[in-house]
Protein backbone atom coordinates (compact mmCIF):
# COMPACT_ATOMS: atom_id res chain seq x y z
CA UNK A 1 0.00 0.00 0.00
CA UNK A 2 2.73 2.46 0.95
CA UNK A 3 4.66 1.55 -2.23
CA UNK A 4 1.61 2.46 -4.41
CA UNK A 5 1.18 5.75 -2.58
CA UNK A 6 4.83 6.66 -3.23
CA UNK A 7 4.40 5.86 -6.93
CA UNK A 8 1.29 8.05 -7.14
CA UNK A 9 2.99 10.95 -5.37
CA UNK A 10 6.05 10.61 -7.62
CA UNK A 11 3.86 10.48 -10.75
CA UNK A 12 1.87 13.52 -9.62
CA UNK A 13 5.08 15.44 -8.86
CA UNK A 14 6.54 14.62 -12.29
CA UNK A 15 3.27 15.61 -13.98
CA UNK A 16 3.08 18.96 -12.15
CA UNK A 17 6.75 19.66 -12.98
CA UNK A 18 6.16 18.81 -16.65
CA UNK A 19 3.04 20.97 -16.89
CA UNK A 20 4.68 23.91 -15.13
CA UNK A 21 7.79 23.59 -17.32
CA UNK A 22 5.67 23.51 -20.49
CA UNK A 23 3.86 26.63 -19.33
CA UNK A 24 7.22 28.35 -18.83
CA UNK A 25 7.82 28.71 -22.61
CA UNK A 26 7.99 32.48 -22.81
CA UNK A 27 9.59 33.08 -26.21
CA UNK A 28 7.55 32.75 -29.39
CA UNK A 29 8.46 33.57 -32.97
CA UNK A 30 6.34 33.82 -36.09
CA UNK A 31 8.34 32.96 -39.21
CA UNK A 32 6.89 33.59 -42.69
CA UNK A 33 8.20 32.39 -46.03
CA UNK A 34 6.31 32.23 -49.34
CA UNK A 35 3.07 33.26 -47.66
CA UNK A 36 3.13 30.45 -45.06
CA UNK A 37 3.60 31.38 -41.39
CA UNK A 38 4.90 29.04 -38.69
CA UNK A 39 4.58 29.85 -34.98
CA UNK A 40 7.47 28.52 -32.93
CA UNK A 41 7.36 28.28 -29.13
CA UNK A 42 10.84 28.27 -27.61
CA UNK A 43 11.20 26.97 -24.05
CA UNK A 44 14.12 27.93 -21.81
CA UNK A 45 17.00 25.50 -21.94
CA UNK A 46 20.11 24.77 -19.93
CA UNK A 47 21.86 23.16 -22.90
CA UNK A 48 21.76 25.50 -25.91
CA UNK A 49 23.90 23.16 -28.02
CA UNK A 50 21.07 20.62 -28.12
CA UNK A 51 18.59 23.06 -29.69
CA UNK A 52 17.69 22.15 -33.26
CA UNK A 53 17.04 24.51 -36.13
CA UNK A 54 13.72 24.41 -37.99
CA UNK A 55 13.57 24.09 -41.77
CA UNK A 56 11.53 26.82 -43.45
CA UNK A 57 10.21 25.99 -46.91
CA UNK A 58 13.35 24.11 -47.92
CA UNK A 59 15.12 27.46 -48.35
CA UNK A 60 15.97 28.67 -44.84
CA UNK A 61 16.72 27.35 -41.34
CA UNK A 62 15.62 29.21 -38.21
CA UNK A 63 17.06 28.60 -34.75
CA UNK A 64 16.01 30.43 -31.59
CA UNK A 65 17.44 29.61 -28.17
CA UNK A 66 16.33 30.93 -24.80
CA UNK A 67 18.99 30.26 -22.15
CA UNK A 68 17.53 30.98 -18.74
CA UNK A 69 19.91 29.24 -16.35
CA UNK A 70 21.59 30.67 -13.28
CA UNK A 71 24.77 28.65 -14.06
CA UNK A 72 25.34 30.28 -17.45
CA UNK A 73 24.77 33.66 -19.03
CA UNK A 74 21.02 34.21 -19.66
CA UNK A 75 20.31 35.21 -23.25
CA UNK A 76 18.11 34.83 -26.30
CA UNK A 77 19.90 33.88 -29.48
CA UNK A 78 18.36 33.88 -32.97
CA UNK A 79 20.16 32.47 -36.01
CA UNK A 80 18.83 32.43 -39.57
CA UNK A 81 20.52 30.37 -42.28
CA UNK A 82 20.09 30.06 -46.03
CA UNK A 83 20.04 26.45 -47.23
CA UNK A 84 22.72 25.93 -49.89
CA UNK A 85 23.80 22.74 -51.69
CA UNK A 86 27.01 22.49 -49.63
CA UNK A 87 25.94 23.68 -46.15
CA UNK A 88 23.70 26.23 -44.44
CA UNK A 89 24.98 29.81 -44.78
CA UNK A 90 24.52 32.09 -41.75
CA UNK A 91 22.52 35.21 -42.68
CA UNK A 92 21.77 36.72 -39.29
CA UNK A 93 22.95 36.13 -35.72
CA UNK A 94 21.27 38.07 -32.92
CA UNK A 95 22.02 37.83 -29.20
CA UNK A 96 19.81 39.58 -26.66
CA UNK A 97 20.65 39.76 -22.97
CA UNK A 98 18.41 40.79 -20.07
CA UNK A 99 16.74 42.99 -19.21
CA UNK A 100 14.26 42.16 -21.96
CA UNK A 101 11.47 44.55 -22.97
CA UNK A 102 8.63 44.59 -20.45
CA UNK A 103 4.95 43.99 -21.11
CA UNK A 104 2.00 43.64 -18.75
CA UNK A 105 1.68 40.22 -17.09
CA UNK A 106 0.19 37.73 -19.52
CA UNK A 107 1.02 39.91 -22.55
CA UNK A 108 4.00 39.68 -24.89
CA UNK A 109 6.68 42.28 -25.63
CA UNK A 110 8.16 42.56 -29.12
CA UNK A 111 11.90 41.86 -29.11
CA UNK A 112 13.23 43.13 -32.45
CA UNK A 113 10.31 44.26 -34.55
CA UNK A 114 9.56 42.61 -37.86
CA UNK A 115 12.76 41.36 -39.51
CA UNK A 116 13.01 40.91 -43.32
CA UNK A 117 15.93 38.89 -44.67
CA UNK A 118 16.71 38.45 -48.37
CA UNK A 119 19.06 35.79 -49.69
CA UNK A 120 19.94 33.47 -52.52
CA UNK A 121 20.23 34.09 -56.24
CA UNK A 122 16.50 34.90 -56.45
CA UNK A 123 16.55 37.09 -53.30
CA UNK A 124 14.09 34.92 -51.38
CA UNK A 125 12.47 36.73 -48.43
CA UNK A 126 12.10 35.39 -44.90
CA UNK A 127 10.12 37.47 -42.39
CA UNK A 128 10.09 36.88 -38.66
CA UNK A 129 9.02 38.53 -35.42
CA UNK A 130 9.75 37.30 -31.89
CA UNK A 131 8.10 38.26 -28.61
CA UNK A 132 8.66 37.36 -24.99
CA UNK A 133 5.88 36.89 -22.44
CA UNK A 134 6.29 38.06 -18.89
CA UNK A 135 6.07 35.46 -16.17
CA UNK A 136 2.89 35.63 -14.13
CA UNK A 137 3.53 37.03 -10.63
Amino acid sequence: MQHRLCKRVLFASVWVFTVSFAAACQLSCEVTYAGATQRLEICPTQDPYQAASVGIGGRFRFKAIHVNDSNSSPRISIDVYLETPKHPLLLQHVVLRPPYPLAPAGAAADLLGEQHLYAGPLERELIYRCAIKQEAP
